[in-house]
């Protein structure tokens, strides 16, 4: 019996390591410094929360709604963490430039321009 469970488990363990997926991205902030207005808010706006109606006006999911520059900013670190992990948004992916966008955009110290 001790011999059954224990070929279980380690059935169950090299399956679930053998499935599981690597982050492989690393933000490249190399480039120009993205706009709030013109490159993060469009992103975010398509990908969060019109497209996805996750994080639109009166939206309570995660950080709530994502359409303004206070709201965008005050969750900068759980936006960056969603992202870089690839976690956000749901049902979708961001390309690596789009990441590079407000990864970049928040590690530039996420300036209101």
């Amino acid at each position: 019996m001790k011999h059954v469970v224990f070929l279980a488990l380690m059935v169950a363990t090299s399956i679930i390591a053998c499935n599981k997926t690597t982050n492989t991205y690393t933000p490249d902030c190399s480039g120009t410094a993205p706009s709030f207005k013109t490159d993060v808010l469009p992103l975010i706006t398509g990908s969060c929360n019109t497209n996805s109606g996750c994080h639109a006006s009166g939206s309570h999911e995660g950080p709530g709604a994502l359409t303004t520059y206070t709201s965008i900013s005050s969750a900068k670190v759980s936006i960056r963490s969603s992202v870089v992990n690839a976690t956000m948004p749901q049902n979708s992916t961001l390309t690596s430039a789009q990441k590079n966008t407000i990864v970049c955009w928040i590690d530039n110290g996420a300036a209101n321009n």
